[in-house]
């Protein structure tokens, strides 16, 4: 079963879509103006978990996700959104570093792009990757949201 529900919260309307018991996309910003017709629009008690963990971040009160979550992409995708769930709450990290932990030091620019297909930004924390020397750049649904979140964690 394919259930999405749409809520309010510290960093506007956002939408959150699960598939047969997992998390599968967190729809923020700009990019809900691209969520598909389907799946149905429904709460269900997994989209309430996920709905009360992120209200528990943006309030402080919670520095990591307990979800199930089901991420598709290739091997390296997977690895570096993998890495992004490693860096811990309150701290940032660059793109280069990413890659250099990927294995991969040349790859600066298809971690940036990884990071914007994440499917799940805040619970796979994209939003603690910063440019070379520590300059906001990019993010999904808005470079807003990105500051946001980083003055939840006291980084900024």
């Amino acid at each position: 079963m394919q259930a999405i529900y749409f809520y309010e919260g510290a960093i506007g309307r956002y939408g959150i879509q699960e598939t047969d018991g997992q998390l599968t996309r967190l729809w923020v910003g700009d990019r809900i103006a691209f969520v598909p017709q389907q799946p149905e629009r429904i709460e269900t008690p997994l989209l309430r978990e996920a709905k009360a963990q992120l209200e528990a971040y943006f309030e402080r009160r919670l520095q990591k996700f307990s979800l199930p979550l089901f991420l598709q992409g290739t091997a390296f995708q997977l690895k570096v959104w993998k890495l992004l769930q490693d860096i811990p709450y309150g701290e940032i990290t660059t793109y280069g570093e990413i890659a250099a932990l990927s294995g991969n030091p040349k790859a600066c620019r298809a971690v940036g792009r990884t990071n914007g297909q994440n499917p799940l930004p805040i619970f796979i924390p994209c939003h603690r990757v910063v440019g070379s020397g520590k300059k906001l750049v990019g993010y999904t649904g808005g470079l807003d949201i990105k500051i946001k979140l980083l003055e939840i964690e006291g980084v900024l």
